[in-house]
């Protein structure tokens, strides 16, 4: 996991450099939140080193001139990108589809969940902090 990992921050900073603003999502207590995971599963819901993975891209980010930070990711994969609703039925976990139950607009959760960090780190940006 450690070799992913350090391939993973590698790769991101390498292709994005200096001055950008990595935004991950705060995972610390995820693997309480597993817990409700079947046992069959569990390996693959919980071996992924989430905070390893965090500080391997902070420490490169900040070698290459970037920043990262880390946000509260809840409703992230349930809150519409477009109209801002909300609800547990936007998102069905199993197809790792999104359906906004107000305007109807549709995508993979996955990517819903990075349209809504992108628009933290637009957030976190406009309230005046430079990440040069």
């Amino acid at each position: 996991m450690t070799d992913v990992n350090h391939a993973v921050s590698k790769a991101l900073v390498s292709r994005y450099g200096a001055n950008t603003l990595f935004v991950l999502e705060d995972l610390t207590g995820v693997r309480n939140a597993t817990e409700k995971v079947k046992l069959k599963d569990r390996y693959v819901s919980v071996s992924w080193a989430f905070h390893q993975l965090r500080k391997m891209v902070e420490y490169k980010a900040q070698l290459a001139g970037s920043r990262i930070i880390a946000v509260d990711p809840k409703y992230t994969s349930q809150q519409c990108p477009l109209c801002n609703h909300k609800e547990k039925a936007n998102r069905d976990k199993k197809k790792h589809h999104f359906c906004c139950r107000n305007c109807g607009y549709q995508s993979n959760d996955d990517r819903i969940a990075a349209m809504n960090l992108l628009a933290k780190g637009k957030a976190y940006l406009k309230e005046g902090t430079s990440i040069a």
